[in-house]
């Protein structure tokens, strides 16, 4: 099943006056269950493009699709309500809040969404457990190592159960046997559950994890290879 379809995608910007075509008529679709990743060198595109898939960034023309919705043609309160409900996020700085517990962290987007408590603190306890993290639900993302926040930003990602899960060069900040750890619990989330994995990245490790890579060269999609 489809769970993003992107259409004649184009972004343009202008950088001291001179136009900077990030992303060129870009047509593609992620089914569910994929584990993917767009990869190319620096200035490519890549995070442009999944800024726009995730509805963080705003395509110059062309359109994207999510379960039916086309993301593009929403206001912007409807886009946040919509990020909220059907997408997670996983970005290079955790972007965890400092002040609240791995738990709190969590538990923190199924507050916005008026979970019930018992229903919240389960689902949070249970994706704790997951990535590794059940001895550490109490510890603030201070006292936690770079390897560790990264697990509880996957865990705040799935914590509404969202349609998929977007990832901004995820590892970029760890060293090998933290990125190890986190893209095999990744990779199991998405073998076991079928949760939808979608990476922006340039690390050769997840490269060889990914079952499909998309290539990027100046805004385009030079290559599209499904891997056994």
């Amino acid at each position: 099943m489809e769970v993003i379809k992107a259409k004649d995608l184009v972004k343009t910007y202008s950088d001291n006056g001179i136009d900077v075509h990030a992303v060129q008529h870009i047509d593609l679709s992620i089914n569910e269950g994929e584990f993917t990743a767009i990869v190319g060198p620096s200035g490519c595109g890549k995070t442009t493009l999944l800024n726009i898939l995730g509805g963080i960034d705003e395509p110059s023309s062309g359109s994207v699709v999510i379960g039916g919705t086309e993301i593009t043609e929403l206001k912007d309160n409807e886009l946040i309500d919509f990020r909220l409900n059907n997408i997670g996020y996983v970005f290079q700085a955790y972007n965890l809040i400092p002040v609240l517990t791995a738990f709190e962290n969590t538990e923190f987007i199924m507050l916005m969404q008026k979970w019930p408590k018992e229903k919240r603190e389960k689902r949070a306890n249970e994706l704790l457990e997951k990535v590794g993290l059940s001895d550490k639900v109490h510890k603030r993302p201070g006292k936690l190592s770079g390897g560790q926040q990264q697990r509880v930003a996957v865990a705040r990602a799935l914590a509404s159960k969202p349609k998929f899960v977007l990832a901004d060069e995820p590892t970029a900040n760890l060293d090998s046997s933290a990125t190890k750890q986190l893209l095999d619990i990744m990779y199991q989330l998405n073998q076991e559950e079928k949760i939808t994995f979608v990476f922006a990245t340039h690390d050769q490790r997840v490269m060889d994890r990914a079952k499909r890579i998309i290539k990027l060269d100046d805004g385009k999609i030079i290559e599209d290879i499904k891997v056994d």
